[in-house]
């Protein structure tokens, strides 16, 4: 299974576009996963003509409901957790990395985030890109889409995930 992963979109208009480089590298994913920061639906109705999108809610999509009153859209979640080819994914817009002052015991971390214990974790808000292993669990970052911009992409199949930055 290939998974398209962006964050920090950070759309404040439609006539606002992604960088159609994003497309490119998303064209044949399976799913598309957004950690948040979106700010307006549409970003996520764009992303979805490439393939199905699950989004994490971030600190800035308070804009979400603000333009559009109390629409609930079920792509969009404080956080997710995914099954994937033997794989547990977890999605978050938020995640202290390892270096940051709040960081904690990684397993702690998860149950927090997500209830329970995941392989992959892929969160935003930085906007620094990062692919990094932390205790056996795959954290990934795929930065900001803007230029220079980076999304990624998360390869995962029998069991095993393997995550890359593609930077334009």
């Amino acid at each position: 299974m290939r998974i398209g992963l962006i964050t920090d979109t950070h759309v404040s208009s439609a006539k606002e576009e992604l960088p159609r480089q994003a497309a490119l590298f998303f064209k044949g994913v399976d799913l598309i996963l957004h950690a948040g920061d979106i700010y307006i639906w549409e970003v996520l109705d764009w992303l979805e003509t490439i393939a199905p999108v699950l989004a994490a809610r971030g600190n800035g999509d308070w804009r979400l409901d603000e333009r559009h009153g109390s629409r609930r859209d079920s792509r969009v979640r404080e956080s997710h957790v995914i099954s994937a080819e033997g794989v547990t994914i977890g999605l978050i817009h938020h995640m202290p990395l390892p270096g940051d002052h709040r960081w904690t015991n990684i397993q702690e971390l998860m149950e927090l985030s997500f209830g329970c214990l995941v392989d992959v974790i892929v969160c935003g808000d930085t906007h620094e890109a990062i692919v990094t292993n932390q205790d056996g669990i795959l954290l990934v970052n795929p930065g900001w889409p803007w230029r220079p911009g980076t999304v990624g992409i998360l390869e995962v199949n029998q069991g095993k995930a393997e995550a890359q930055l593609l930077r334009f």
